[in-house]
């Protein structure tokens, strides 16, 4: 069973039909040919359970934060702040595009949006200065990816709801690794353009006068995330209530610069219902699949095949480890998440492992793959706000930024703590 329904859910995919209907069909197929549970008549019923969540509320709230963010003219404005205390670096602009990227992570909690909006900011700075198209556009997809790891992130959302763990804990837990992320993309950046200096363009210094200035530029993002996530950790409120403090501060953001008018907030809106209604299909879609899955006895199947293996608990999970790295290649991430998720992480609870732990380190393999062929979404993101050039050329620049992955893989298997220290475990 295991065999046909991974056989079925890429024989799919690859017909191009929409993640959610996959998922929905894939379950109708299990429930019919593998379980005698009679599944379609409580289809409606289980639909409306898996939405009717006051968690998942943060999901649209989020992803209209950052839409407003963006759409406001506050990305530019960060860019350029961003660029006056970073450029001096080997690498130049390089470092904006990766400290950008990790701004916009802690407050849009999309990697898709993050990478657009700095895709769309820098690019023609790109073109202009003579920066190499390939580890600039590298650098772009890879920062992208914090979005779903530096809280407050949607990804994590999701993994909290379906896991039934604390999602402040999992927040708190995302953000030593992602900082760690960050710093490891700027550093590969570093010791590349030191190897062929060429590689990074133009460096520019500007004086400390300028740069306290520009901090002013910086300070609004930065008292919004402290708003919204410094909010949940004191317990004033919950991530759905903090998301719509967070709302709320991003419009006075956005209309402190001037960039608040109705087709603005139209264009928020609408893009905000075409990404919720997105991610809420496939939230559904594999809460059903899920579902029949359990019914026919697939979790039980796959247990007894990994404990058939007669692996040690390290050697099982890098077997887990390694099925991700895999299936991200050909899976989109959310989807890769929740098909997974409600069969991986028993199996991980059994071999002794902490769940908020396996979480972080789910994401860091998810963010592999947005940005590994041949369905890396951050690549086709980036390459759509290109001008000129291949998607090869996108693919080549994530290479370094991969094995800065790897690298953080190893580190979270090596020593937990990062994922855990503060949560004080």
């Amino acid at each position: 069973m295991i065999t046909a329904v991974a056989a079925g859910l890429i024989g799919l995919l690859a017909l191009s039909i929409p993640v959610g209907v996959v998922l929905f069909l894939l379950g109708v197929g299990v429930s019919e040919f593998y379980s005698a549970f009679p599944l379609l008549r409580g289809l409606g019923q289980m639909v409306w359970s898996a939405m009717n969540s006051a968690t998942l509320i943060a999901i649209p709230l989020f992803v209209l934060l950052g839409e407003i963010l963006v759409r406001g003219g506050v990305a530019a404005r960060t860019y350029s702040a961003l660029d006056r205390w970073v450029s001096w670096l080997p690498g130049g602009l390089v470092h904006a595009n990766i400290a950008t990227a990790t701004m916009f992570s802690a407050t849009s909690g999309s990697s898709v949006a993050t990478a657009a909006t700095v895709a769309t900011v820098a690019m023609p700075q790109a073109e202009r200065l003579g920066y190499d198209p390939r580890l600039f556009s590298g650098a772009i997809a890879a920062g992208g990816t914090l979005g779903i790891m530096i809280p407050p992130s949607i990804n994590l959302i999701v993994y909290g709801f379906l896991t039934e763990t604390s999602i402040p804990q999992l927040f708190l837990a995302g953000l030593v690794p992602g900082l760690l992320l960050a710093v490891g993309f700027s550093a590969v950046t570093v010791l590349l353009c030191l190897w062929r200096p060429a590689l990074g363009g133009e460096r520019r210094s500007y004086g400390g006068a300028e740069r306290l200035r520009a901090l002013v530029e910086l300070l609004p993002i930065i008292l919004l995330f402290t708003a919204v996530v410094g909010s949940i950790y004191a317990g004033i409120a919950t991530p759905t209530e903090a998301a719509a403090v967070g709302v709320a501060a991003a419009f006075l953001i956005a209309g402190a610069f001037g960039g608040v008018d109705l087709a603005m907030i139209r264009e928020a809106l609408v893009g905000t219902i075409r990404i919720t209604a997105m991610i809420m299909l496939v939230v559904t879609g594999a809460a059903f699949l899920n579902f029949t899955l359990a019914a026919a006895g697939l979790g039980n199947e796959l247990r007894a095949f990994m404990t058939g293996l007669g692996l040690e608990p390290l050697s099982t999970l890098l077997v887990i480890v390694a099925i991700y790295i895999v299936l991200g290649f050909f899976i989109e991430t959310l989807s890769l998440m929740v098909v997974t998720i409600p069969i991986m992480v028993p199996i991980i609870v059994e071999l002794g492992y902490d769940k908020v732990w396996f979480g972080i380190l789910m994401i860091v393999l998810v963010e592999m793959a947005l940005i590994t062929p041949p369905v890396g979404l951050n690549l086709y993101v980036v390459q759509g706000a290109r001008r000129s050039g291949s998607l090869r050329e996108v693919m080549v620049g994530c290479i370094p930024y991969v094995l800065v992955m790897l690298v953080m893989v190893a580190a979270l298997v090596a020593v937990p703590d990062l994922a855990l220290v503060l949560n004080g475990r």
